[in-house]
């Protein structure tokens, strides 16, 4: 017997326990009529019969949702009823314990440590780390301790991994819900890089940069993606999914930031032109870092010399390195060499000084490690060729012996010693402006200015550092006894039959052939990876920064850059926005002093923000903010995959993607993350 119907539109009827309860199985044998479709010919005699073929059989779909809407009907069966009928205390005891695993889940996911050991998936009964800080640590209260524990109902769940995964799911949710309220809508850019995590699994981070009610840049991860096919198209969907759960559209994007893979800058399926197809104002930037990374690379390759350090520093490091008592005999004798320079006043003593150096390899995608692996090898050279001279009396194979022995040797000539301080030098200009390439605030403006600054320093050391670099080598000769060649004497190339000799001198050879065209090839590949600055939009966001009393201001080049954004400035909004310009320009250059002392683009906006003039000049601030919305460097994604290798390790490697995100989440945004927990407990 059907319980009712509901008439939903004219002349149509409806099954209510169908139209409620409608499952996958309410379209078989015409089912859909009754829940979604409506019935029309429910006043013909002859159709009658239709009403009992709807109910059918005490299996049928519709018995089924017949079923859930009496269950429904029963108050008694109802939560809300189960729960009022617990008592005050019963509600206190059970809010305790949640608390309680709330409070170890935040200490858990903001320390990166795992839940259950090193089986983090549903089939494990290993309790882990929650049971164990649940126990110890609930509060440091022996009361609370015994009633989250001792006392707990038998069928409380509270420890279990599905509602540790539920609460972790939650935390991440949260997180990712403050972030989105914080960027209330507004425009954003987006930093995307992919990466394996230790189960092989191709991921992809995503990270969106965007200027806040305070007028900050900031950049915060909001997710990984696992992604099957890594192509630009499939990257592409995965991105603009993702999204839309947060409720974003690819449309708001005004800026990329990608290294220089063919899937993210390609021109015709690049991920790249993908996104500026649906938002023809969202333009690319080749990540400034990566592509300072790549200089050195070329150099390496174009110059015999450099490649020849990198693979003699790159196989000793390897060797010196290849074995604990190895190790152990390079700290002795390192610890020993800092005790002589102490006792003979070469070092001071201080908090922080003459720590532990460690063996830094040299990789050409991992930033800043080139210029490590030769200031450390500098500063250990005297250890390490300790540790050298007893491999060779102590190797075990008469290979190894003869191999280590020819290392020794090429390291203990002045050319090495030569090459190591002048690509410590090189690479200590190039890696200041790589370290502040990676501050998250920075804005492309400043970092164009860096690239300039890091340019005329290098020219500084090309054409007047040379007799300053010279006595640095050979100090470093004298302390080691290794030969100082004469410079007036005619240079030998150790390749080449000695009868063959060339007509210039030692000092042309280094200064010409090995300074000059290592900083020459160094500033062409500097000018050749940033060719964005020739382009209008940096044009004008060079015209846009605030440094020196606003000197670069020109407000032709300005709107030059606004009509690079056609879907945020039209004709009506172009003419407003030059009229802005001009009372803009005389109203913070000549009046407030508040913009007197300003040192890039970061601080204009929060100035803007500050004294309300972001409501004065609306448009203004409008491209300020397009401005810093343009990334320099991926370098927040590169934190996050740092970070994803930490919580998804080798013994922690069946998380799922879902767990994997959870908890990644909440540790990389812990400053988000912890201060709205805090909140809510």
């Amino acid at each position: 017997m059907v319980i009712g119907w509901s008439i939903v539109i004219e002349d149509a009827a409806y099954c209510l326990c169908c139209y409620l309860f409608q499952d996958e199985e309410i379209h078989q044998g015409g089912g859909d009529v009754f829940s979604s479709l409506g019935f029309k010919s429910w006043q013909k005699r002859r159709d009658s019969k239709r009403f009992d073929m709807h109910v059918g059989k005490s299996s049928s779909s519709h018995n089924h949702a017949k079923r859930k809407c009496e269950d429904l009907l029963k108050q008694k069966q109802s939560i809300q009823t189960s729960f009022d009928r617990q008592s005050s205390q019963t509600k206190l005891e059970y809010k305790i314990r949640l608390k309680a695993s709330i409070e170890v889940v935040r200490l858990l996911l903001n320390q990166g440590l795992a839940f259950r050991g090193h089986r983090e998936d549903e089939s494990s009964l290993n309790k882990g780390n929650f049971l164990e800080i649940l126990s110890c640590n609930a509060e440091r209260c022996d009361k609370i301790r015994d009633l989250v524990l001792k006392k707990a109902p038998k069928n409380d769940q509270l420890t279990s991994h599905k509602i540790q995964k539920d609460i972790i799911i939650a935390c991440k949710i949260e997180t990712v819900k403050a972030i989105m309220d914080n960027l209330n809508g507004d425009f954003f850019a987006l930093l995307v890089d992919e990466s394996c995590d230790v189960s092989r699994k191709e991921q992809l981070a995503v990270v969106l940069r965007y200027v806040n009610r305070c007028g900050s840049v900031v950049e915060h991860f909001i997710g990984i993606v696992h992604v099957r096919n890594t192509s630009g198209l499939c990257l592409k969907e995965a991105i603009a999914d993702y999204l839309a759960q947060h409720s974003l559209s690819l449309s708001y994007v005004r800026g990329q930031c990608y290294d220089g893979a063919s899937n993210m800058q390609g021109d015709l399926g690049g991920l790249k032109t993908l996104i500026q197809q649906e938002s023809k104002s969202a333009y690319s930037i080749h990540c400034f870092a990566h592509q300072l990374q790549l200089t050195l690379v070329a150099v390496s390759k174009k110059c015999l010399e450099v490649g020849e350090l990198v693979l003699l520093v790159s196989n000793v490091l390897n060797i010196v390195g290849g074995s604990y008592k190895r190790m152990d005999d390079l700290r002795e004798s390192q610890a020993e060499k800092v005790q002589e320079a102490l006792d003979m006043g070469e070092l001071e003593t201080g908090r922080g000084l003459n720590q532990e150096l460690g063996l830094a390899r040299v990789a050409d995608t991992r930033w800043g490690s080139h210029y490590k692996s030769f200031k450390n090898f500098i500063s250990m050279f005297g250890s390490i060729i300790d540790v050298l001279d007893t491999i060779v009396v102590d190797a075990w194979t008469l290979e190894e012996r003869a191999k280590v022995k020819g290392y020794l040797s090429t390291c203990q000539t002045f050319e090495v010693a030569f090459m190591l301080h002048l690509m410590r030098d090189v690479l200590e200009i190039t890696n200041e402006l790589n370290t502040s390439l990676q501050k998250k605030e920075q804005d492309i403006a400043n970092a164009i200015l860096l690239v300039e600054a890091a340019k005329k320093r290098l020219q500084k050391l090309r054409e007047e550092e040379w007799g300053l670099l010279i006595d640095k080598v050979s100090a470093f000769c004298v302390k080691y006894n290794i030969l100082i060649p004469n410079f007036d004497d005619f240079y030998v190339n150790s390749g080449r039959s000695r009868r063959k000799v060339v007509d210039y001198t030692i000092l042309h050879y280094y200064r010409v052939d090995i300074i000059f065209k290592i900083i020459d090839w160094q500033v062409q590949e500097l000018n050749a990876c940033f060719n964005e600055v020739t382009t209008n939009l940096l044009v004008g966001v060079a015209c846009l920064n605030p440094v020196d009393s606003f000197s670069s201001f020109d407000i032709n080049k300005i709107l030059m850059m606004a009509e690079l954004y056609p879907g945020d400035f039209d004709e009506n909004i172009m003419v407003t926005l030059k009229n802005q310009l001009e009372t803009y320009i005389v109203d913070v250059r000549d009046f407030d002093e508040r913009f007197s002392n300003l040192h890039g683009l970061v601080d204009l906006s929060k100035t803007l923000v500050k004294t309300k003039k972001h409501l004065n000049y609306s448009f203004v601030f409008r491209l300020v903010k397009f401005a810093l919305l343009l990334p320099v460097a991926t370098a927040t994604v590169e934190r996050t995959f740092s970070a994803m290798k930490l919580i998804k390790s080798e013994l922690r490697n069946r998380m799922n993607d879902e767990f994997m995100s959870g908890c990644l989440v909440p540790y990389v945004e812990r400053k988000i993350f912890t201060p709205f927990l805090m909140r809510l407990l």
